[in-house]
This record gives structure tokens, C-alpha cells and sequence, in this order.
């Protein structure tokens, strides 16, 4: 899984660019390190990595300002998730206007 390094989300395939579907920024594919990713039985590599939505059985919103450029909401929706592999959560959060996503830095 790739994550973008201007926003955090989570960025996805397009041919040999990563595409960050959160703020359009583009990061060259490195073939190598992508070869060096470990995958679990019963995983798929479809190219396209599954994004948590956190409007998914999301009933409570807090105070949160979208960092989107073009929203001045200050509410999102948030879910906390595992992180893999480690021992502490990661909070995603979905603006409750324009449906941005992003996660806590």
C-alpha cells in the first residue's frame, strides 16, 4: 500500500504512477520495491488497493477541518483502524460536506 506523502491518503494504480485520489498528487511506481512487498495467502494484487471509507457504518462526527482547499467545513466523520502490523490505530476521517478523505498525521 502506498500512501501519498503530500496528504497521507492512501494513492492507487495508474499504469506506472501511483495517483492519490484525495489531492491529485503523482509519485512514480518503483517496480523494485513493489517486488519486495510481501503478500498474505488468499491477498490479490489487483493494482488498485482497497480505501477505508469512514462514512462506512460512521455515525458520529467531531470537530475536524477538511484540508481540502476548496471546503471550509470543520466537521468529518472518523473511524479508527489498526494499524498493520503495529500496536496503535490510525484515525481516518471523511468531511461531512465534500466527502474528502484523509488520515490523522
Amino acid at each position: 500500500m502506498q500512501f501519498c506523502d503530500a496528504c497521507g491518503s492512501v494513492m492507487h494504480t495508474e499504469g506506472d504512477t501511483w495517483v492519490c485520489r484525495s489531492c491529485e498528487n503523482e509519485e512514480p511506481r518503483d517496480s523494485q520495491a513493489e517486488a519486495a512487498m510481501a503478500t498474505q495467502d488468499a491477498q490479490r494484487d489487483d493494482g488498485a488497493p482497497a480505501v477505508a471509507d469512514a462514512t462506512q457504518d460512521a455515525t458520529e462526527t467531531m470537530q475536524e477541518p477538511c484540508p481540502a482547499d476548496d471546503c471550509d467545513s470543520d466537521q468529518a466523520y472518523y473511524e479508527m483502524l489498526p494499524k498493520p502490523g503495529g500496536s496503535y490505530e490510525v484515525r481516518l476521517f471523511t468531511c461531512v460536506e465534500c466527502g474528502h478523505k484523509w488520515r490523522e498525521s
